[in-house]
């Protein structure tokens, strides 16, 4: 499919305010787009449903779903994409600069009094102009190659987009992965670079965290060591951790209860972590560090099978993988504004201002992507 035709097929649906989502997995050149036939809000009842699948970060509030059934999907492979000249962002990024700070002080003295070991503070920052929908995506596409780049929208909940470097888990059969990511600092050109006590402390919080939550579903784990990745301009600390499934009756929604929201957007311990937030933000989170991605979908491998005396013949069989991610670096389109969602890990160590400053950064990285 020609460039022009995909993106006015994704405009389109888009003017007829029917959902879609568009997106491309990490490292990979082929974009998908799924647009759903009719404008009605599917949910999830168990994570036994086939689509694409979109969660808040409050897991009591309802996970939406585009179904592969009700939907038309068709894609792209580019390496690169035609971008349109954009209006230069001005945008000072100021808001709630206070409150933000104080709210940080207020988790410091928790941390330090035992109640928790870390938390994910966050706030949201607003852009007070229309954004071009279709360029912000196509330049996503092209900045973010190692992310997942996702453009998802419904007429009855919004618009969102993001470039997200964080998997939640990915299964394939009974092969479960995940990862442990925390950790920021701005790139400059180099990825051996030096992180603070602070920062390792905090990854170490997520990793040890993962691997306690499936230490009884999960067998024959192995975890990578430490290393420093790069996503757009910023750097983070990565584990890779992975196993396979228990025989057992293991559901894939046990298997998110387990981990969402993960230390890396929520704290430790989580149920407290995840409640503080609520009552102490100010703002609903809504779909930012929740999760999205595909849900049981329908793969075909390819095996072979020989028996004595008898030819090899291939033939194929049906697994379902789901790939899910946390939706991170997201910014949410409305008629004339944006919302960017940012935040940072807290822990002991944390110093107010420079946890601001974080927040700036990273709210910086989704900026400059900006088209109007």
């Amino acid at each position: 499919m020609l460039e022009e035709a995909f993106f006015k097929g994704i405009q389109d649906h888009l003017k007829t305010e029917l959902p879609f989502v568009v997106y491309r997995k990490p490292n990979e050149i082929e974009v998908h787009a799924l647009l759903q036939k009719d404008d009605l809000l599917y949910k999830i009842n168990d994570y036994s449903e086939s689509g694409f699948v979109f969660s808040p970060f409050d897991f009591r509030k309802d996970s939406l779903l585009i179904p592969y059934s009700k939907s038309t999907g068709f894609s792209i492979s580019r390496e690169l994409f035609s971008e349109s000249t954009s209006v230069k962002n001005t945008f000072q990024n100021q808001d709630n600069k206070d409150d933000y700070i104080e709210l940080v002080q207020k988790a410091i003295i928790e941390i330090r009094r035992k109640r928790f070991q870390k938390i994910v503070l966050s706030r949201k920052a607003s852009i007070p102009r229309q954004i071009n929908v279709i360029q912000t995506l196509i330049r996503l596409l092209n900045s973010y190659k190692s992310a997942f780049v996702y453009c998802w929208y419904h007429p009855k909940v919004g618009l969102w987009l993001g470039a997200t470097p964080e998997t939640l888990m990915k299964v394939e059969g009974n092969r479960f992965t995940t990862m442990a990511l925390a950790g920021t600092q701005r790139f400059t050109g180099s990825l051996s670079v030096e992180w603070s006590d602070k920062d390792k402390k905090e990854q170490q919080f997520v990793t040890d965290y993962i691997l306690t939550q499936i230490s009884e579903t999960i067998d024959n784990i192995i975890y990578s060591d430490l290393e420093t990745i790069r996503a757009g301009q910023l750097l983070h600390l990565k584990t890779d951790i992975s196993g396979t499934i228990s025989s057992g009756n293991t559901s894939l929604q046990e298997l998110i209860l387990l981990l969402h929201p993960t230390p890396a957007v929520c704290g430790t311990p989580k149920n407290e972590s995840r409640q503080y937030l609520i009552d102490n933000e100010g703002y609903n989170r809504e779909f930012y560090t929740g999760f999205l991605g595909e849900l049981n979908k329908e793969v075909k491998i390819e095996t072979r099978s020989s028996k004595r005396n008898i030819e090899s013949r291939a033939y194929n069989i049906q697994r379902r993988n789901s790939e899910l991610f946390v939706n991170l670096r997201c910014l949410q389109s409305k008629a004339n504004q944006a919302f960017i969602y940012i935040g940072g890990g807290i822990t002991a160590d944390s110093e107010p201002l420079s946890e601001w400053q974080e927040t700036v950064e990273k709210a910086k990285t989704m900026e400059d992507i900006i088209v109007y």
